[in-house]
This record gives C-alpha cells, sequence and structure tokens, in this order.
C-alpha cells in the first residue's frame, strides 16, 4: 500500500470540487466522496469512480467482498480505497411508482485523498500506484463550486398531516408505538449536482455528508446520522431522534418528555436489530441522548454498540438492522407496513445508506437523511420528516421538516445572480 502526505490543500469541499473539475476535462468518471466525520478523518474522496447499478442483496455481499469485515491495519487511520456505494430505502408509497433512480449503485476506487484530522492531506492507494498526473495537477488549484439553481415545488402539507393523524390513530389504537412519518420537496436543477453538493457541504458541515454519481444521476447526502460502523467484530450506530431548530435554547431538547422518548424507543429497536447479529450481551449504549448540533437544527443522539462475531457476514447485519431504526417506527414491520399507505411517494434513496467498505479501514455507513436525489433528467427529490409519538402535534411536527429542509430548500440558487446564502422561505400548501 502506498500513502503520499500531500500537505494542506484546502477544505474537503473545494479540492472535491477541483478533481471533479479535472475528471470531467478528461472523460472520466466523477468522484466520489464522504465529507465529515468518516473514518477518523475529514474526508475521503475517490477521484474517479465508475459506477454501476446493482441490487440490493447485491449491495451486502459487496460490502464483504470489499472488506466490510476488515480490522484496522493502520494505525495513522489510512483508508487505502474501496467499495463506495447506496443503497435505497426498500418500500413504495402510496402511489405504487417504481425507484426514480437504480435502488443501489456503487463502485471501487483502488485510491483515495484522505484529510486527516489536522487538515493534512494524504493520497493513499491500495496497490501502490502512484499519484496520478491529473489529480496532482488539479490540487495546486482547488476551486468553489460552480454556479447552480434547483427550482422547489411545495411539499404537500394536506397530505403530511393525514399521515400523521392516522400514525396518531394507530398509536391509540396499539398497532405501533413511534413512527417516522415523512414528506418530499421535488424539483429541477439547473447545472450540475456535484456544484450543489460542493456548495451545500461547504456552507452546512455535516457530520456525515457523501457524494456518489453516475449516468443514473446521482445522491447528495448531507446527512449528520451513523447508522452502521463495522470494524472487526466491533458494531456502533447512532441513531438521532429529538429536534429542535438551531434557534432554539438547546438544553430544552434534554427537557422534552415527547423527544426523549422517541429518541429511547429508537434506541431500543436498534439494540433489538443489533442483538439478532451480536454476541450474547455484548449489545450496551455507551452514549444516551447527547445534544448534538446540525444544518438548521439540534438533535439528541445516542449511540448503541455490539459485538459481531467475524463469520456474520456484512449482508446479514444488514438484513438485521437495514432500513435504520431511527427512520422507520418501533416496531419496525408494522410501522413500515403502514407507512407505505400513509406516504404518497417512495422514499427512494432518502432513509437509504450511503458509504464505504475499505478492506483496511472497515465499513462505515450513513443514514441517508438531509439527501437530495438527482435524476439523470436533472430532477430533484428532497425526503424530510420526523418521528410522531402518542403526544405529536400535527402542526409542530410540520414545522420540524421545515426546518429540516431550510438549509437544502432555502437556497435555491448559487450563481452571480443571486449568492449563496439568499434564503427565501420555504412555502408549502
Amino acid at each position: 500500500m502506498r500513502i503520499e502526505r500531500l500537505g494542506v490543500l484546502g477544505s474537503p469541499p473545494r479540492v472535491l470540487r477541483a478533481v471533479a473539475a479535472a475528471a470531467e476535462a478528461r472523460g472520466l468518471a466523477p468522484p466520489a466522496a464522504l465529507i465529515g466525520e468518516w473514518f477518523g478523518a475529514g474526508a475521503v474522496i475517490a477521484p474517479s469512480l465508475p459506477t454501476t447499478a446493482i441490487t440490493s442483496r447485491e449491495f451486502g455481499a459487496l460490502c464483504d467482498a470489499q472488506g466490510g469485515r476488515a480490522h484496522p491495519i493502520h494505525a495513522d487511520g489510512a483508508v487505502g480505497g474501496g467499495w463506495f456505494g447506496y443503497l435505497s430505502y426498500p418500500d413504495e408509497g402510496a402511489d405504487g411508482a417504481p425507484p426514480r433512480i437504480p435502488e443501489a449503485a456503487g463502485g471501487w476506487s483502488d485510491c483515495v485523498l484522505r484529510q486527516d484530522g489536522d487538515g493534512q492531506w494524504w493520497y493513499e492507494s491500495l496497490t501502490g500506484a502512484a499519484l496520478p498526473d491529473w489529480v496532482e495537477a488539479s490540487l495546486r488549484n482547488p476551486l468553489p463550486a460552480g454556479g447552480y439553481g434547483i427550482t422547489w415545488d411545495d411539499a404537500d402539507r394536506d397530505s403530511h398531516r393525514r399521515g400523521v393523524l392516522e400514525c396518531l390513530e394507530a398509536i391509540a389504537a396499539g398497532e405501533i408505538y413511534q413512527a417516522c412519518v415523512c414528506t418530499q420537496f421535488a424539483g429541477a436543477l439547473d447545472g450540475a449536482a456535484i456544484d450543489f453538493f460542493v456548495d451545500a457541504a461547504e456552507r452546512t458541515s455535516p457530520a456525515r455528508a457523501a457524494y456518489l454519481a453516475g449516468n443514473w444521476g446521482a445522491v447528495a447526502s448531507l446527512s449528520p446520522e451513523l447508522f452502521l460502523r463495522r470494524v472487526g467484530e466491533h458494531v456502533t450506530s447512532s441513531p438521532i431522534k429529538g429536534t429542535l431548530p438551531r434557534s432554539a435554547d438547546p438544553s430544552t431538547l434534554r427537557a422534552s418528555v415527547k423527544d426523549v422518548a422517541e429518541n429511547i424507543m429508537i434506541v431500543d429497536l436498534v439494540r433489538n436489530d443489533l442483538s439478532r447479529v451480536a454476541a450474547t450481551g455484548s449489545v450496551t449504549v455507551p452514549e444516551l441522548l447527547a445534544v448534538r448540533p446540525a444544518p438548521g437544527v439540534w438533535h439528541l443522539v445516542s449511540t448503541v454498540a455490539a459485538r459481531v462475531p467475524p463469520d456474520v457476514p456484512m449482508a446479514a447485519l444488514l438484513d438485521a438492522a437495514f432500513p435504520p431504526a431511527s427512520v422507520t417506527g418501533t416496531p419496525k414491520t408494522r410501522a413500515r407496513q403502514l407507512l407505505r399507505g400513509w406516504e404518497q411517494r417512495r422514499r427512494g434513496v432518502y432513509c437509504g445508506t450511503v458509504g464505504l467498505a475499505s478492506p483496511v479501514a472497515g465499513c462505515e455507513l450513513n443514514v441517508a437523511i438531509r439527501t437530495v436525489e438527482f435524476g439523470a433528467d436533472g430532477s430533484a427529490v428532497l425526503g424530510v420528516g420526523g418521528g410522531i409519538t402518542a403526544d405529536s402535534d400535527p402542526d409542530r411536527e410540520w414545522d420540524e421538516c421545515l426546518h429540516k429542509a431550510v438549509p437544502i430548500v432555502g437556497v435555491t440558487r448559487n450563481d452571480d445572480s443571486a449568492p449563496t446564502g439568499s434564503r427565501p422561505a420555504v412555502s408549502a400548501r
């Protein structure tokens, strides 16, 4: 394996934009990127990643084949390369429409650019190959995001309200205890999806941002949430439940009976999911109800850990835990059945997962919330939602959806005519 120190090159979004422009100029596949708290680093970027559509079953198999159960073999935190991919939320909506982009896609890169915790950049190659000349040239001149625009349609408040009310009825009837009811903003992109992601990641600094693209479209995830981290036998998941706008006093989040109950119910669901494949007695909760910032909001975050025997494949772990507990409900199977009728449209990549399986660093996957799905035709879909419990208020739940959407929908252009940061009100019908 080859590891070269490159020095201080600039922020991950700007490095990504420079590499993307250079790849495009050479007719190469676009880069893939993980930006934020991935593998103990600040960013992991594959300079050019050809992607192919796969099935949901192949997603887990590829995570295994490319080292998803690996023990880290470099104390310096090297990632080296690996398999980047996404997996969509599996259920359809009430309209029965098919997926807008492939249910899953991914690709292999034998090299990455990695920014460490001190801001230093490294080039790493699993095969020992040298840094490509075109990548080296692009890194000398990091670029800002290019111009883009997205015209967003109104989200459907009435349908969301009906879903929340029906969820409350199901809770009162004892069918479920909690469920995550979602809605969507649909839009049209004028420009390149990579420019949207670069701009949004730079503005909002999400903890689990991810970008993947191909001739099928692109996935731009601005997620704050860890779904699964697997390093050898050790597995962790950090579900998010409980939300307040950033303008609110974060101390009131821990004091909210509704938000605390919502989080603890999902923690129990994650414990149950992981216990299906974990060694008996190994499931623990090392962190409960931490208050953390995320783009536009405060969240309650907990962490569940488990020891999963090395002979248990990633496919089995995904069968036990996917889709993520925090975006489904309790009990999970019944909540998913009901959500198919309460939500008008298929969620798609939203509430699925995006991540990387590395043969030298293990596997990390996010929960694909705050995620925009771009079709090859320039269509854009953003999903938002929140957990409903017995004391939820439909109007407050709608407000929570808007608080989560504003950092994305509230900035509709990034060009000379409308500078980044102009934020029209988020409309809804």
